[in-house]
């Protein structure tokens, strides 16, 4: 038993969502971050990138209406916010390398404490073995948030002092949004815990940490 409770992946999505400033071009990577969608603020205008060529992507209507061609990065339908924009991928891709995406929000199997990210190859002979559109994302975005559990499904810590998987990108995440904890990555080496749920330590958030750990003096808590 702990005395603490994990955030589901929905209140992850949540906790993301405002911290996306009005006006910002975002991408979402496969998995986890696509249900940032789900939970925008509506007092906000956040223009959702696809990197299949959507400029303005938003959730299907209510009415459950959709067109099967509009999907997001985990192919789940979508609907176009007005005033969206169509692409093809070369228009899309020159957005993501040109630095016009404002902020991509993405998964990971493995952080490392100078902000490196591993998303795309474990070594298992089952997986896609490209590394696809997120290597372009984290070159040219202007910020790297990483939406992930704080350990993978045999409680091996994610966030590590080295990665051990093959590189997305060197020296490119800015945050870490887990489901114990908010971490900002400066690229220093520091890992700077901005906010932990209720009843968990920073003691305890170490012993599932594979990096050092700093804790700013106003620790936010945050309610699973």
């Amino acid at each position: 038993m702990t005395d603490w409770n994990k955030l589901t992946r929905a209140q992850i999505a949540e906790i993301v969502a405002r911290d996306i400033p009005d006006g910002a071009y975002v991408n979402l990577g496969i998995g986890m971050p696509t249900l940032i969608a789900q939970h925008l603020p509506r007092d906000r205008e956040i223009i959702l990138h696809s990197e299949n060529g959507i400029v303005g992507m938003t959730n299907v209507p209510e009415n459950g209406l959709h067109d099967p061609d509009i999907i997001n990065a985990s192919k789940e339908f979508m609907g176009l916010a007005p005033g969206a924009s169509i692409t093809e991928h070369v228009t899309s891709f020159a957005m993501m390398r040109g630095g016009h995406i404002d902020l991509t929000v993405l998964g990971a199997f493995q952080v490392s404490r100078m902000g490196d990210l591993a998303n795309w190859d474990t070594g298992d002979p089952n997986s896609i073995p490209a590394v696809g559109g997120a290597m372009d994302l984290v070159a040219g975005a202007k910020q790297v948030f990483v939406m992930m559990e704080h350990v993978d499904k045999n409680g091996t810590p994610k966030i590590v002092a080295e990665c051990t998987y093959p590189l997305t990108g060197a020296h490119v995440v800015d945050r870490i949004y887990t489901d114990l904890a908010i971490i900002d990555v400066p690229g220093d080496g520091r890992l700077i815990v901005r906010a932990m749920v209720d009843g968990l330590t920073l003691a305890q958030l170490q012993k599932i940490t594979g990096a050092p750990l700093i804790s700013v003096d106003a620790c936010h808590r945050i309610a699973a």
